[in-house]
């Protein structure tokens, strides 16, 4: 098999400080969430083992609803623009 060489050179992208801490900001919040859900399970039933339980799976749960969501959403204009760059396949060497 070939390797495709490149035409145009791809300008490197540096993200930008907001954009690396996105990931830490919803990994938060999940936790949040998280120790809240325990603590009201071991506010009310006093089974220490039961609330972390439940904050483990409050934390997945959350975690798991905030990525979905993420991805729900519509495209931003620069992922518009970069996804109009790239190259298409031929279609005679398609396989």
């Amino acid at each position: 098999m070939t390797e495709p060489t490149p035409s145009d050179p791809q300008p490197s992208v540096t993200p930008t400080r907001r954009d690396r801490l996105r990931p830490l900001e919803l990994v938060g919040f999940a936790g949040v969430l998280a120790v809240f859900a325990g603590l009201v399970v071991l506010l009310t039933t006093r089974d220490l083992a039961l609330a972390g339980i439940f904050a483990g799976i409050g934390f997945i749960v959350v975690l798991l609803t905030v990525a979905l969501v993420g991805l729900g959403g519509s495209p931003s204009e620069e992922d518009v623009e970069a996804r109009k760059d790239l190259r298409k396949p031929d279609a005679g060497n398609w396989h």
